[in-house]
């Protein structure tokens, strides 16, 4: 069966950070049923032979009214973000989808290790937003990287979210000295905490230079890769 491509109106935008921008999108023809963790794929009319498919995971879960929470970097020189910067509310956009495996692992019946390295933490607050909302009850351990510390997403949400709910733990780091630095401080929080100690649920999201690393660390302390769920979005 061919993918349903449509037209998705741009309800609001808004400026979380200086280089992040959150798009709610309303699909025009149906709505669409998604997991947390899930992305839809943009159909942007520009590049050499568009549309350009550019891949934009869910921030928020799915509403009655259909409503799409869509978060993004602006990416210097690229084409897919750059024209996503132009768009306003009452423009349109074409997608498809809902797409993608990086969902929560049912049941939760470990401490749950969630790490992710700038806009990765887009799905994985989806899935926080979604489990919360569940009233879980699950240990949950999140590791956020930020290139800069204006650049921390959702901070004070998730810094609310670390009071409110006990079992909920928020790290996070600021890495200014580029990814490899994010890696490097990642790795020395994450191996105290798996060396030895009863297995987590981990869950990696970010470019593959930093989530390959992490995996490496978990496969080293005898995890297999397949207990090891990663996105990466390069």
């Amino acid at each position: 069966m061919a993918e349903l491509t449509q037209a998705a109106a741009v309800l609001s935008v808004n400026d979380l950070t200086p280089h992040v921008r959150q798009l709610v999108l309303l699909p025009t023809v149906q709505n669409i049923a998604f997991q947390p963790g899930q992305w839809v794929s943009l159909k942007l009319p520009v590049g050499a032979k568009p549309p350009l498919n550019r891949a934009y995971s869910m921030a928020a879960p799915g509403t009655r009214s259909g409503e799409l929470t869509l978060i993004f970097d602006r990416v210097p020189g690229g084409m897919g973000s750059n024209y996503l910067y132009t768009l306003i509310a009452g423009d349109d956009t074409q997608l498809s989808g809902p797409y993608g495996n990086f969902t929560l692992p049912m049941p939760l019946n470990r401490e749950l290790i969630m790490i992710a390295r700038y806009t990765g933490l887009v799905p994985i607050r989806c899935m926080l937003k979604h489990l919360y909302a569940q009233r879980q009850t699950a240990t949950i351990l999140l590791i956020a990287v930020a290139p800069a510390e204006e650049e921390l997403l959702f901070h004070q949400e998730l810094l609310t979210l670390a009071v409110t709910h006990p079992g909920f733990r928020y790290l996070p780091l600021v890495a200014a000295g580029g990814e490899q630095q994010g890696v490097d401080l990642t790795l020395s929080m994450l191996r105290p905490l798996i060396d030895g100690m009863p297995k987590v649920i981990p869950m990696l999201c970010g470019t593959k230079g930093f989530v390959r690393p992490l995996r490496t660390c978990f496969v080293k302390a005898e995890y297999d890769r397949k207990e090891v769920k990663t996105e990466t979005y390069d």
